[in-house]
């Protein structure tokens, strides 16, 4: 195993286009790391530079403190996971698996124990005879996984692994994936742009967009502590609601106020102000989960017109008029508003962000 750094790494292509730019992270040996982030946001760049595929602009790429820049794919010893997952229809498991083996010329016996054990650790023994065309999708990942681990690799890069995949099998495949590489204990890197499977199955995520990191942390720092708007939108199912609001400040009291509300800061919210000097002028963020709805009227509260209730078995999300945009609510148990009806709402204020207008960057963030 190894850890893999990355240290002011830029991508460049044809002098212009800048596909990574200043990436700066370190996964530790044995962890499991996703890359997260949108389509076209420099992920794909930054696993073919990793792998040797690509050549780095500037910077640094080190496994375990060597720097590796110069060093061929094939002396990097790092096995690769793709979303088509590339096996030989016309080979069975057994020989699909064998397969980088043989191109390395091993010995027979050793590919025979290695491909068993592969096969015994992914639970495939029952159809290692078996042509792949015949397999099922959880299947053929896991044919996928056994050809990359049969070479012992130091690093383990999965590229969109299960994204192509039903929602059921792709929840099932998560929890599946999880426990093989927990077990395997290799170092991984999952590249995705689903932030489900990322703060279901990482240890630790580097957030990117733009080419540029945005935020590493764990799955709970980044939910609870976004660095930036775009980290806040990005992360959560249903996403945060946004909406511009002043801080105003009232003798000892301080208030955040809008065209649709006035809320006072309670005494731990209003702590993380006392030293703000910035612009009174920012964009609130709340997850729909901290907004708080009421049928009657709640201390601390203001009223808004409901445009939408979507009941979801255990919870209800409920659509707001905020601002003249649509604000998000969810709610468990039984309440079910009328649409157009007045309700009551407040928010969780441990859970509230403030953003900057102007950078997006949350005012109050704890690095």
């Amino acid at each position: 195993m190894a850890s893999v750094e990355l240290r002011n790494v830029w991508k460049i292509y044809g002098g212009k286009v800048q596909a990574v730019i200043d990436a700066c992270w370190k996964c530790n040996d044995g962890e499991f790391f996703s890359i997260l982030g949108p389509s076209g946001c420099g992920k794909s760049s930054t696993l073919r530079m990793i792998a040797g595929l690509e050549e780095i602009t500037r910077g640094e790429i080190l496994f375990d403190d060597r720097v590796v820049n110069k060093m061929p794919p094939s002396e990097r010893n790092v096995a690769m996971v793709f979303e088509n997952w590339a096996l030989y229809p016309n080979l069975n498991v057994y020989e699909n698996i064998a397969f980088p083996l043989r191109v390395r010329n091993l010995p027979e016996a050793e590919i025979d124990r290695k491909v068993k054990w592969a096969a015994e650790f992914l639970g495939l023994e029952p159809v290692l005879k078996t042509g792949v065309k015949h397999l099922s999708g959880g299947e053929m990942q896991r044919v996928s996984i056994g050809r990359a681990i049969v070479r012992e690799p130091a690093v383990l890069i999965m590229d969109e692994p299960i994204s192509h995949l039903d929602a059921g099998l792709r929840a099932r495949m998560r929890d599946e994936l999880k426990k093989q590489v927990a077990e395997l204990g290799v170092t991984t890197l999952y590249i995705t742009h689903d932030q489900v499977e990322s703060m279901a199955m990482a240890d630790r995520i580097a957030i990117m967009n733009l080419g540029r990191i945005q935020q590493v942390g764990t799955p709970l720092d980044i939910y609870y502590n976004p660095a930036n708007e775009f980290v806040g939108g990005f992360i959560g199912e249903p996403p945060m609601n946004f909406t511009l609001c002043e801080l105003v400040q009232e003798g000892e009291n301080y208030f955040i106020t809008s065209p649709s509300f006035r809320l006072q800061l309670d005494d731990i919210c209003k702590a993380r102000f006392l030293g703000y000097r910035g612009n009174p002028k920012l964009k609130l963020g709340v997850r729909p989960e901290d907004v708080l709805v009421s049928l009657t009227p709640m201390p601390n509260s203001f009223g808004l017109r409901v445009d939408f209730v979507e009941p979801q078995g255990d919870r209800t999300i409920i659509s707001l008029q905020m601002n003249g945009d649509i604000f998000l609510a969810q709610v468990l148990g039984d309440l079910r508003p009328e649409v157009n009806q007045t309700v009551y709402v407040t928010f969780d204020q441990r859970h509230m962000h403030f953003f900057d207008v102007e950078t997006g960057v949350n005012v109050l963030y704890m690095s």
